[in-house]
């Protein structure tokens, strides 16, 4: 059975751990996420994470047996910065990520040392609260160009028939200077525009669309930069063809902007 791929955004810090109004706007998501494994076709046997929060010179896999953690966030509560989520690492499969993507023509790099950011373990502890389930992180490819990371996930679509859940996590609004009841408007536009591409567009034609992604409405309001949007790119490619479906959505996320997750493929939900 293939797996699909995910298109998640993955909130604020580390808010799971946290009480309080950052708690409460996350409850929606927290939700979502935590209802995901059961809506997937089968169990994975292993989980594909391309973060926003990494960027390397090339395409990289944490090759690492035991990641630990980067707190890669600041000005969070003391408790935030002790956290452990043990997820076994998959370094066979870093090997074969690394394999495909060399076989696409490009140009691909371990890392055995690094950790998981929190574009990673975030979204997998809301998912995945008792860390079981093996996790690789992979990165994005600085420079940021969506033909790049259309390409990537191309390569990477045969592990689908491997078990491997593959999951872009950012956020479909990421502006950091704009959190005020501003950002609503714009958020709206183009998560109208992601909608509009990735559940009411012919599949065949969304790689196109996604490549000129700066020509929706909102774009650069939306992604001043866009390493929150570049996960998408891998995560759709790796299930070219195959219709999309929204399964998060909340109008109004802290109060100010609207966001979305995807699934491409089969799904249960």
């Amino acid at each position: 059975m293939t797996l699909p791929t995910l298109y998640l955004t993955h909130g604020g810090g580390p808010w799971p751990w946290m009480e309080g109004p950052m708690g409460e706007f996350h409850a929606g998501l927290a939700r979502s996420l935590a209802a995901l494994p059961a809506q997937l076709p089968q169990e994975p046997k292993a989980v594909l994470m391309i973060s926003a929060h990494w960027e390397a010179p090339v395409f990289t896999a944490g090759a690492g047996a035991a990641p630990g953690l980067l707190y890669d966030y600041s000005g969070f509560p003391a408790n935030t910065y002790q956290l452990r989520y043990p997820a076994p690492g998959v370094p066979a499969l870093a090997e074969r990520v690394a394999q495909l993507l060399a076989a696409a023509g490009i140009a691909a790099a371990l890392d055995p040392a690094r950790g998981l950011d929190h574009g990673a373990f975030v979204p997998m502890f809301a998912m995945y609260p008792g860390a079981g389930m093996p996790l690789l992180q992979l990165s994005l490819r600085q420079g940021l160009d969506p033909a790049e990371h259309l390409a990537a996930g191309r390569a990477l679509a045969p592990l689908r028939e491997e078990g491997v859940l593959i999951v872009g996590s950012g956020s479909s609004y990421h502006n950091m200077q704009e959190r005020g009841p501003s950002a609503f408007a714009p958020s709206q536009a183009f998560d109208r525009w992601l909608h509009q591409v990735l559940v009411e567009s012919d599949p065949a034609l969304r790689e196109l669309a996604l490549t000129r992604w700066e020509q929706a409405p909102s774009a650069r309001h939306a992604h001043p930069r866009e390493e929150h949007l570049l996960p998408l790119m891998v995560a759709a490619a790796a299930a070219a063809g195959e219709p999309g479906r929204c399964i998060f959505r909340e109008e109004r996320f802290f109060g100010i902007s609207t966001v979305s997750s995807f699934c491409f493929g089969e799904w249960r939900g």
